[in-house]
């Protein structure tokens, strides 16, 4: 999951400047919804109350952090939004444990330091652009960031909600905002997009969307928002490999040794994580 998110900037950004920001997430995700209805035809596992609810919800979330986010990356540099976004890796376990109101160990936190430092490292080979209101609207992205995950956690565990139906209808509704705000820029997105911008968007379609959103939730059930937010610190390590080997960036020694704390503060976290929720 880390994998294809950590894709997915690369990806993305290939798309921007044929279409507006609303219209590309607009075919992104209501064409995502609609390849899960299709199978939910097959299934036909019967819509719960909670389905509904936790779906709309967790749509409504989603499409403001994509929205707030990829505006905000137009706006500032991909160095400063991915550190603002990965502060998501401090922000959860701090709610998490106080919605919870019971505390990670010290341990867990000082991982979580570490992971946001080797963020720091790897990001910063280019240098750091003199903020601006993009990298507000990043750090808004990452605070909305931070209450979906937290809340897909603490709404679904222990309830019978099914993850394919919230899944489902949570990119339908994703999609459904961004049509209503740029109708027209999506209509002519789908009339003039070449087989280059399709492929693309299939790719975001399929593995950054379907694949990615739907493990998203099936891990944090599994686990906690705090375990799945630590893991996912690893999508700036994938962004810079990708960008590297694909987009004709470097990565230095220091980018290196930031990828290393991250995966190995990552790796320390899931273990301290796991051994306070089986004990």
């Amino acid at each position: 999951m880390a994998v294809f998110w950590g894709a997915s900037y690369l990806v993305a950004k290939s798309i921007t400047p044929f279409a507006s920001v609303p219209a590309m997430l607009s075919i992104r995700f209501v064409t995502a919804g609609l390849i899960m209805m299709l199978v939910w035809l097959i299934k036909r596992e019967p819509f719960s109350r909670a389905d509904v609810v936790l779906g709309t919800l967790f749509g409504v979330t989603q499409a403001s952090i994509m929205l707030v986010e990829t505006y905000g990356l137009k706006e500032t540099s991909a160095t400063n939004a991915g550190l603002l976004i990965s502060l998501t890796i401090v922000f959860t376990p701090i709610l998490e444990s106080a919605w919870k109101r019971k505390w990670l160990p010290r341990n867990y936190f000082i991982a979580v330091t570490v992971s946001l430092v080797g963020v720091l490292l790897l990001v910063s080979g280019n240098g750091f652009k003199a903020p601006n209101y993009g990298d507000g609207l990043m750090l808004l992205a990452a605070l909305i960031r931070t209450f979906h995950v937290t809340a897909q956690g603490r709404f679904t565990v222990g309830r019978k909600v099914s993850s394919f139906n919230a899944i489902s209808l949570q990119m339908l509704v994703c999609g459904l905002i961004y049509l209503v705000i740029d109708v027209q820029g999506t209509i002519s997105a789908v009339q003039t997009f070449a087989l280059a911008q399709w492929q693309a968007t299939f790719f975001l379609i399929l593995f950054c969307t379907i694949f990615a959103f739907g493990t998203q939730l099936w891990a944090i059930r599994k686990t906690s928002a705090s375990r799945a937010s630590l893991l996912l610190s690893t999508e700036p390590v994938w962004a810079v490999v990708i960008a590297s080997l694909f987009g004709g960036e470097l990565l230095g020694p220091i980018g290196i040794l930031g990828a290393v704390l991250i995966i190995g503060a990552s790796l320390v976290g899931q273990r301290i994580e796991q051994r306070f929720r089986e004990g």
